[in-house]
């Protein structure tokens, strides 16, 4: 499924899982994306990101590219998801899973 800048075009109410490989710091208009996202999601439906660790300053990436988990909820909170889970088994990423809040 190919989407534009704003819009991932998924189907409303259609899937179970969203999986973000060190891409959402990446997206031009993150609130348009996620906010369609959350409405693709089906009910218990997750959005789960993989960024890298803003936290530790050994990641040996760009500052640009990092994120933290605080800048992921804020984010989240703001289209109505919150963390449910993080799995810190990744040597410099975090893997923050989230779903509709409520």
């Amino acid at each position: 499924m190919k989407g534009t800048e704003t819009d991932p075009r998924l189907p409303a109410g259609g899937v179970d899982i969203v999986l973000m490989v060190d891409v959402y710091h990446e997206l031009a208009y993150p609130y348009e994306v996620i906010s369609k996202v959350r409405d693709s999601l089906r009910p218990g439906g997750r959005v789960v990101f993989v960024e890298y660790r803003k936290e530790d300053p050994t990641v040996p990436i760009k500052r640009a590219h990092e994120m933290t988990l605080d800048q992921l909820d804020k984010e989240m909170a703001a289209v109505g998801l919150k963390r449910a889970k993080t799995i810190e088994t990744l040597p410099i990423q975090h893997i923050a899973i989230y779903q509709k809040a409520g």
